[in-house]
């Protein structure tokens, strides 16, 4: 068998180098491109995530700073606090309302506005306008609607004994309709988009087989429609368990601390009352660790949904 020609050989030999510096010139730009998410990331994620868990296994008042290693005090401390236990049931309760209220609502005008019809872009709009308002300016916006001194309501309130924030359930309804309210229009948002994307043939191929409305809806739009009720379910029930603005705005905890969420309870023992960092930073890794329990169980369970 006779040898290759050197001419092959050589031109091997310098392209080889040559894809080489190239191969590493990609993985660098790569790393450049890469490297401005890493260090936002690390800056505004890892460094605090490692701030708080020092926080938690330490001794650590708001005005003195850190006064040494105390584990695993703060924790016992946080889960015997006298707020802790109704906060989480509490939080659970809220998140439960504002969940299953969302998703129903989005879900019910993406259908409404999804059809073709004259009023659709005027009513898409203004379903979404809300959304486009922060939420501390909704619940200030709020606050003044439900105030029984300088709300337009004042007058009616005062002559029924009506009170929007003055039961710990009105509170509750109160404030989870503001919720609904600043966040329906973005759930139909991603319904919408959800609905979108089924094919209309499916839809064509149902009704020729002569299946009623109800039967289309329950056997092909909610199984397609399945990844946009994992992504919206995750989205609310994450956003639900760490509300804190609108409870701080409309309720401060009240009345007698019934409305007082977890993040409440955690900005109090912080900066109200307590002031200690440790036992704060205690209760934010424990609801770290339940909301990332929370968010894997239901990924799971629409996954197991998605395989059967």
């Amino acid at each position: 068998m006779s040898a290759p020609p050197a001419a092959a050989v050589t031109g091997a030999k310098t392209r080889t180098p040559q894809k080489s510096r190239a191969g590493r010139r990609k993985a660098w730009q790569g790393v450049g491109y890469a490297l401005p998410n890493a260090l936002f990331v690390i800056g505004l994620f890892v460094l605090p995530l490692l701030l708080v868990l020092q926080m938690s296994a330490s001794k650590w008042p708001l005005l003195s700073g850190n006064q040494g290693w105390n584990f695993p005090s703060n924790y016992v401390k946080a889960f015997n606090h006298r707020l802790f236990a109704d906060s989480v049931v509490f939080t659970l309760k809220y998140t439960l309302l504002a969940t299953v209220l969302l998703i129903l609502i989005g879900l019910g005008l993406g259908l409404l506005v999804q059809e073709s019809s004259r009023w659709k872009g005027f009513l898409r709009t203004s379903i979404l306008l809300p959304s486009a308002l922060g939420l501390a300016s909704a619940s200030l916006l709020f606050y003044v609607l439900y105030s029984p001194i300088a709300g337009p309501f004042a007058e009616t309130m005062e002559r029924f004994g009506v009170s929007f924030l003055g039961t710990p359930t009105a509170a509750l309804l109160s404030t989870t309709f503001l919720i609904v309210w600043r966040y329906a229009g973005f759930y139909m948002l991603l319904m919408l988009v959800g609905l979108q994307g089924i094919p209309t043939d499916v839809f064509e191929a149902a009704r020729t087989d002569g299946a009623s409305v109800w039967q289309t809806f329950r056997h092909i739009t909610l199984p397609l429609l399945r990844p946009t009720l994992a992504l919206t379910t995750v989205m609310c029930v994450t956003g639900s368990l760490l509300a804190f603005e609108q409870f701080y705005i409309l309720t401060k905890g009240g009345p007698d601390n019934s409305t007082i969420t977890v993040v409440q309870l955690i900005y109090s023992v912080a900066f109200q009352g307590q002031n200690d960092l440790g036992i704060a930073g205690a209760l934010s890794v424990i609801a770290l660790i339940a909301l990332v329990v929370v968010n894997v169980v239901q990924l799971r369970a629409f996954a197991q949904d998605k395989d059967q």
